[in-house]
């Protein structure tokens, strides 16, 4: 008998069923020219951002967190990579404006490629998952408004650290050499 486990398991499954591999690739390769990235998301889609920024600081890179203390101004070689879901996020607009105003690549994830924010970006990142933009009508997922789009984050970016790492040539052991010991 199938649980709700397996029903929210099936609904992430589904979005990488849909998932454009070499969309992501593409995505790869901005991050690996990166000099610098910079990450901005709000909400639940800011957590799986931040996450996936600690994991590339693991990889060597040199990542910020826009709105972080630390946060670095983007420029030429750098990358601003930023999170809309449902396409527009007023913030990710005019984060985009600033770091392309400035010289930096823009690159954005998000599951409306026609959104307004969508259309600003130098590269998209599309992950075909239920947002807040379409969380109602027959193909809804059991889990929650963008649950889906913030779980395949979290899924998609693992990916992408190993595909990443993978083409860095970076070992596990670097990278652990990387994470902090003040825990």
């Amino acid at each position: 008998m199938p649980t709700i486990y397996d029903a929210a398991l099936a609904d992430l499954a589904a979005v990488f069923s849909r998932i454009d591999d070499a969309n992501v690739e593409a995505a790869i390769a901005e991050l690996a020219a990166a000099k610098r990235i910079a990450f901005y998301g709000c909400g639940r889609e800011g957590l799986q951002m931040r996450g996936f920024c600690m994991r590339l600081y693991h990889l060597g890179r040199t990542v910020t967190m826009v709105g972080d203390m630390n946060a670095f101004p983007v420029g030429p070689g750098d990358l601003l990579f930023v999170t809309a879901g449902p396409g527009y996020l007023s913030t990710a607009s005019a984060l985009i404006g600033v770091a392309k105003k400035d010289g930096a690549r823009t690159m954005l994830i998000t599951a409306q490629p026609d959104g307004a924010t969508s259309r600003l970006a130098d590269r998209l990142l599309i992950l075909p998952a239920q947002t807040m933009a379409n969380d109602r009508g027959p193909s809804v997922s059991v889990l929650p408004m963008g649950s889906v789009f913030e779980g395949a984050m979290f899924v998609l970016f693992e990916v992408m650290l190993l595909k990443l790492r993978d083409r860095l040539g970076v070992t596990a052991e670097a990278m652990r050499a990387n994470h902090t010991n003040l825990e």
